[in-house]
This record gives structure tokens, C-alpha cells and sequence, in this order.
């Protein structure tokens, strides 16, 4: 059984403790986010607060199971380049970007834990992130799997949104759950101005290829979705809907055998 007194932030342990978790096969959470725009009315840390909240609210329900866990701290910038025209957006290259996840997960290996998981919450992530999974796997010799969180568990967000079949960008479900976690991040006197395309694609480009433009050329005010239904107890509510569905797929034996 995991040691419920310690604490779920890898960063709030002790050496000692974070050791223990490793020696108990914890799954190590690493969440991996971004620093950039997002629209005229929501804070640039959103993929931040969003990504290291899913992960925390996740390991809560994963260790009330009965299921050892910690949680480093956000990765938090990544794979920006798409809005860099914005401004307020910090973005490294994809070898960078690459070499910190090599770092991050490595060190957790030399320290003895074999499972981790890379929560993703930044879309101009994804593919990396999955790429990073297979290849820390290979090369460390330990379980690493890798997954944006919408992705993984898109079943639970769309029902709970009004405008959207799924989370976008800066969109009803982004600004709800900030608004809900930190509501300094959320514009209100600029919500009217909050809406955009409903894709990130140009017309005839396929989900399937894969082809990344300025968000400039895709929506003029940063947003893609419709933030203009936001509200933060539609933010609570995602963000329990997800966390519960993610610790359920974490909890899955079969992921980690």
C-alpha cells in the first residue's frame, strides 16, 4: 500500500521519500504543458494550471484507490512555435524540447521508477509527446506512456460542453476550468470578444494530416472554440469528469504489465 502521509508533489518530498515511492513502483505523472496566448480574455499559463491540475486531481483519485503515485512538477513550456505572431508565448525546438523529457524521465529511471506517464496538456504537444514515449521506453527499459489529456478521455468532455464537441483552444471548456481553478486568469470584460473557428485546420485538410500553421492565418483572436459560455462551475465539473476517467485508465494493471 502507498504511504498516504507523503506527499503526491514529488517537489514537497524528501529525497527519502520520493525514493520510497519509487521502491513502492509508483507511477511517476509528469505533466507537460506550454507558455503561450491564449486569446484576448484567459491567461498565457493556462496549458500550466490546466496540465498540473489534471495531474494532481488524477494522482488524488489513483492513490484513494489504493495505487502509489507522484507527481513532478509542470514541464511547462513546449512546442509553441504556432503562436509565437501572438506574442506573450515562449516556445523551444523540437530537439530541445525532446532533450528535456530525456532528462526529466531519465533521472526518474536512475532513481528507480519504471512506470511514468507524460499528461500532456498542450495540443502543439501531442505528437511529440507520443514519440517521447516510445523512445524513453526503448532506452531506459521502463513503462512510459504519453497522452493529452482531452485525447485520452474525450468521451467524458463533450457532453459537459454547450458550443463544443470536445476541448479546443482558449475555448468554453479551457476558460471554464481555469476560471474554476484560478479566476484572476479569466477576462470577463473581454468574454464577448472570446470566440473563433471551430477547427484548427483549413477546409479540406483531414484530422489525419498533420500539417501545423500560425494560429494567425487560422483565427483572428487566438481562440479556436467559443469561450463565450464559460463558466467556473462547468469548469469544476470538467475537471472531476476528466479526472476520474484518467485515473481510471491509469489504474488499468494491463497498461503497466
Amino acid at each position: 500500500m502507498p504511504d498516504t502521509a507523503r506527499p503526491l508533489e514529488w517537489m514537497l518530498c524528501t529525497a527519502a521519500e520520493v525514493q520510497q515511492a519509487a521502491a513502492e513502483n509508483a507511477l511517476l505523472i509528469v505533466p507537460v504543458a506550454s507558455l503561450e496566448q491564449h486569446g484576448p480574455h484567459l491567461c498565457t499559463g493556462t496549458d500550466i494550471i490546466l496540465g498540473g491540475n489534471v495531474a494532481m486531481e488524477t494522482a488524488k483519485r489513483l492513490r484513494a484507490q489504493g495505487h502509489p503515485v507522484l507527481v513532478t512538477p509542470v514541464v511547462w513550456t513546449g512546442l509553441a512555435e504556432h503562436h509565437m505572431a501572438f506574442g506573450g508565448t515562449v516556445t523551444l525546438d523540437s530537439a530541445t524540447f525532446q532533450a528535456v523529457l530525456r532528462g526529466v524521465v531519465g533521472s526518474a529511471a536512475r532513481h528507480g521508477f519504471k512506470r511514468v506517464m507524460l499528461m500532456n496538456g498542450h495540443g502543439g504537444n501531442a505528437e511529440a509527446i507520443g514519440t517521447a514515449a516510445t523512445d524513453l521506453m526503448v532506452e531506459f527499459g521502463i513503462r512510459v506512456a504519453g497522452a493529452t489529456y482531452w485525447h485520452m478521455v474525450p468521451e467524458v468532455i463533450g457532453p459537459l460542453l454547450e458550443r463544443q464537441p470536445g476541448l479546443m483552444h482558449a475555448c468554453e471548456a479551457e476558460t471554464s476550468m481555469v476560471w474554476h481553478l484560478r479566476p484572476e486568469g479569466v477576462h470577463e470584460d473581454r468574454l464577448a470578444e472570446a470566440h473563433g473557428p471551430g477547427v484548427s485546420r483549413v477546409e479540406g485538410q483531414p484530422p489525419g494530416l498533420l500539417m501545423r500553421r500560425s494560429f494567425r492565418q487560422i483565427t483572428e483572436s487566438g481562440v479556436v472554440g467559443d469561450a463565450r459560455v464559460a463558466n467556473p462551475g462547468k469548469g469544476a465539473k470538467l475537471l472531476a469528469a476528466i479526472a476520474d476517467k484518467c485515473a481510471e485508465v491509469l489504474a488499468n494493471p494491463r497498461l503497466w504489465a
